[in-house]
């Protein structure tokens, strides 16, 4: 047993109650907390350094979150023990790190010497960013003082030849960790706009680079931190990921209102700090010393980009004979320059801009608009353009509507961008997909205000489509294209909606799309590239190979039906399927095939490696019609790991013939009969599927913690042009989902046409076509009830 256990028994009781106080006792808020964090763990650390003896010639420094003050309530201790080649320095440092390992209290620690210390500041960048933030605690502070002044020194004179690594190491940070602002959950620490950014400005400020950041940044920071501090002890453990579902906790703390409201707010504190990390940086690199030949080059000149508009310094800037209050559309053409070129717009340019440009008149003229639609063609540049225009006051300018967005979290799990950097982000999409269509134009448009009316108690695409209008008359539109924007906002759901929660057999789903877009081919064509810039932008996995198949079969159907051509559909039960309904009449045995899904290619046999990964694949299932059928099949489906996206349900002479639309959720393709014989299996009884499906699902469980369920949600839509009855269940993707719904329905006594599943991230949306349940095609109220309480017992079980 160590002979420091106990001693830090102090330190761990104090802090339990200041996390935790008792009844009666005042619950600190988060800034107090962490003062009071900060003054326990100093005096503690200085009273213990005063026992062991730790005074001349060796000094106790705190770096990290205690050196900066900032310290969180399940944050480690950084601790670094600097001596003047002390002899008994291990001495001192066991007795000083013993106790605190023995409490279980988070230590990072190094015993150095003051050239050691210098030595490491010089060759570890990382070392180098925490030695900035330094504080003496206890010992000789002479010693501190020395070795505090050596580093930043060190780093003052060093910087020229490590901020390209300094540089390369954020963005690395930032490619790993994604942005704070417009992120549904983001890393208060590592993300672009986090802490570790505000740090980023106080290392290039000890440089003597750039200014201290100012007062906007620093309450940004206070946010941030407030957030963290709260995190980490609704969490118990360090965590710098914010939740969803804890977003409503920690708003509530802080007084926040709601997480819609904390996102608002943290999205707006991010965005202010990586705009001051994006100058910043740009600054410190043009206030770098130089040295030798660099020190006699001339000053950067002004080159021309486009009339009033010239690079300087590697940013695009005003020329000096620029006059902003007479160029209506020296904004956007400012905004189009820094986007084609992929330089960043000068911060005193954006300034400039905001003091004197004129607001555009109704309408706009044409050469605002040719550079507004030069902006949005330019794709991925757009987004820094965009954000840079707006936190310069000028994009909102242009767009009114657009302060009902902006900082928005989305309502669904599925979108990983705030709405305003979804509306971005679906037009940088939209700009790939330009030759696709005849009128890029209002594409591009259409993708920059599609979700423009959300923020809105009403409907966002009823909303949006007025918004829609208003915006295409304020840029001078023709008519004819304000109408046609205007519907693009109002339907830019029905292709994808349609495609995953309508059977596409039925004549009738292809009339209603075509009537609701008045037959008008160049609209269709505008939504199909829409659709997919849409999904793309949402989020990963959101457009799916499936969801395109299924898309582009409608669009196609569509567009037949505009053009007078016949619609072509499907036969109920083709021969490929009829035959294999033969086979396992004839063997009584299930039978199995895979396609991919043009069917252009079969792997009845052994072969299912022929299928790639990635390909949209039919599963063409053939067993004895019985109730249990589908989840029977779905159920064997999942335990190979095949995610369903579209179920088609036909019987021929007794055998029921299933078509699944499948992809893996790794690896490739199964033997096909490898899923026959289990299938055969499960129907004998000598594969118990619920059990393995179980066990299947505990192995693949998320690790505790990180498990998110939402509470499922049944909606019903009675299709007035199939008459078909669709119940839609939303909520969490598992594993055997389809298998437990389908159990559900049949247990009901519910038949089931054909089944959709569209995977959104970690959620859901099932769609099931009933059609008949005890000889009811309606399906009254009661029944409704009685499946809607099996579905949702089936989903949360």
């Amino acid at each position: 047993m160590s002979t420091t256990a106990g001693i830090a028994d102090d330190l761990i009781r104090a802090r339990a109650v200041l996390l935790n106080p008792g009844p009666g006792q005042r619950r600190l808020a988060a800034e107090p907390l962490r003062g009071a964090l900060v003054d326990l763990h100093d005096f503690w650390l200085a009273s213990r350094a005063a026992t062991i003896g730790m005074t001349e010639g060796v000094a106790l420094v705190a770096v990290g979150a205690l050196g900066r003050r900032e310290l969180v309530p399940y944050s480690d201790l950084d601790l670094v023990m600097v001596h003047d080649r002390r002899p008994d320095a291990d001495r001192l440092a066991e007795a000083m790190w013993y106790p605190l390992w023995d409490a279980g209290i988070g230590l990072d620690h190094s015993v150095r010497t003051p050239g050691q210390v210098v030595q490491v500041a010089a060759t570890d960048l990382r070392a180098a960013l925490g030695l900035l933030e330094a504080r003496h605690l206890a010992g000789e502070k002479a010693l501190f003082d020395k070795v505090n002044s050596a580093v930043r020194q060190s780093w003052r004179a060093g910087i020229r030849s490590r901020f390209d690594e300094l540089v390369e190491m954020t963005n690395g940070r930032w490619e790993r960790n994604g942005d704070v602002a417009h992120r549904v959950e983001p890393n208060l620490k590592d993300g672009r706009g986090g802490l570790r950014d505000v740090y980023l400005l106080d290392a290039l400020a000890a440089a003597q680079l750039i200014d201290r950041a100012g007062p906007d940044v620093a309450a940004a920071r206070l946010l941030l931190l407030n957030v963290r501090t709260e995190l980490h002890r609704l969490a118990g453990r360090a965590r710098d990921v914010l939740r969803a579902q804890d977003a409503d906790d920690i708003a509530a703390l802080l007084e926040l209102g709601d997480r819609f409201d904390l996102a608002r707010a943290l999205s707006g504190a991010a965005r202010t700090v990586a705009y001051a990390v994006d100058v910043g940086l740009r600054a410190a690199r043009s206030a770098l010393p130089r040295r030798g030949l660099a020190a006699l080059r001339r000053a950067p000149v002004r080159r021309p980009l486009d009339e009033g508009v010239v690079e300087h310094n590697g940013e695009v800037s005003l020329a000096r004979d620029a006059a902003a209050a007479k160029d209506p559309a020296l904004v956007l053409r400012v905004a189009a320059t820094a986007a084609r070129t992929g330089l960043p717009i000068a911060a005193g340019t954006l300034t400039r801009l905001a003091d004197t440009a004129p607001e555009l008149r109704m309408p706009w003229p044409r050469a605002a608009v040719v550079e507004l639609l030069s902006l949005l063609g330019c794709g991925r540049p757009l987004v820094d353009v965009v954000e840079a225009l707006d936190r310069g006051g000028l994009w909102g300018r242009l767009f009114p509507e657009w302060g009902a967005v902006r900082d928005m979290p989305p309502r669904d799990r599925a979108h990983v961008w705030t709405v305003d950097r979804h509306l971005v982000e679906t037009c940088a999409q939209a700009a790939r997909l330009t030759t696709l269509v005849a009128r890029p134009d209002l594409l591009l448009l259409g993708a920059l205000l599609h979700d423009i009316g959300k923020g809105r108690d009403e409907d966002h695409s009823v909303v949006g489509e007025g918004l829609g209008r208003q915006v295409g008359r304020r840029l001078g539109l023709p008519e004819r294209d304000v109408a046609t924007l205007a519907a693009m906002v109002r339907h830019h759901l029905l292709l994808p909606d349609t495609a995953t929660r309508r059977d596409l057999e039925d004549g009738a789903t292809v009339t209603r799309v075509v009537e609701t877009l008045g037959g008008d081919p160049q609209l269709l064509e505008l939504l199909h590239a829409l659709a997919q810039a849409d999904s793309l932008a949402t989020g990963p996995g959101v457009w799916s190979p499936w969801k395109r198949t299924l898309i582009d079969e409608l669009v196609e159907r569509c567009r037949a039906a505009m053009t007078g051509e016949p619609i072509r559909l499907p036969e109920p039960l083709d021969e490929v399927r009829r035959e294999l309904a033969g086979r396992a009449a004839s063997t009584g045995r299930p039978q199995i095939t895979l396609r991919v899904a043009s069917g252009s290619g079969d792997a009845s046999g052994t072969g299912g490696g022929e299928v790639g990964p990635d390909e949209p694949t039919v599963v063409l299932v053939a067993l004895p019609d019985r109730p249990g059928s589908l989840s029977l099949a779905a159920g064997v489906l999942a335990l190979h790991s095949l995610e369903v996206h579209v179920a088609d349900l036909r019987s021929h002479q007794g055998i029921a013939v299933d078509t699944f639309g499948v992809s893996p959720r790794f690896g490739r393709m199964p033997d096909p009969a490898v899923l026959r014989d289990d299938l055969a299996r499960v129907l004998d009884g000598t594969l118990d599927l619920t059990e393995a499906l179980a066990r299947k699902e505990r192995d693949y469980a998320r690790p505790a913690g990180l498990e998110e369920r939402v509470r499922p949600r049944v909606l019903w839509f009675d299709d007035e042009a199939t008459g078909a009855v669709v119940l839609e269940l939303r909520g969490s993707d598992r594993i055997g989902l389809l298998h437990r719904i389908a159990a559900a329905l049949e247990s009901c006594g519910a038949d089931v046409r054909w089944a959709k599943v569209e995977t959104l991230g970690s959620s859901v949306v099932d769609s099931f076509c009933l059609v008949e349940v005890d000889g009811q095609s309606s399906l009254p109220r009661p029944v409704r009830r009685r499946i809607e309480q099996a579905v949702l017992a089936a989903a949360t079980s």
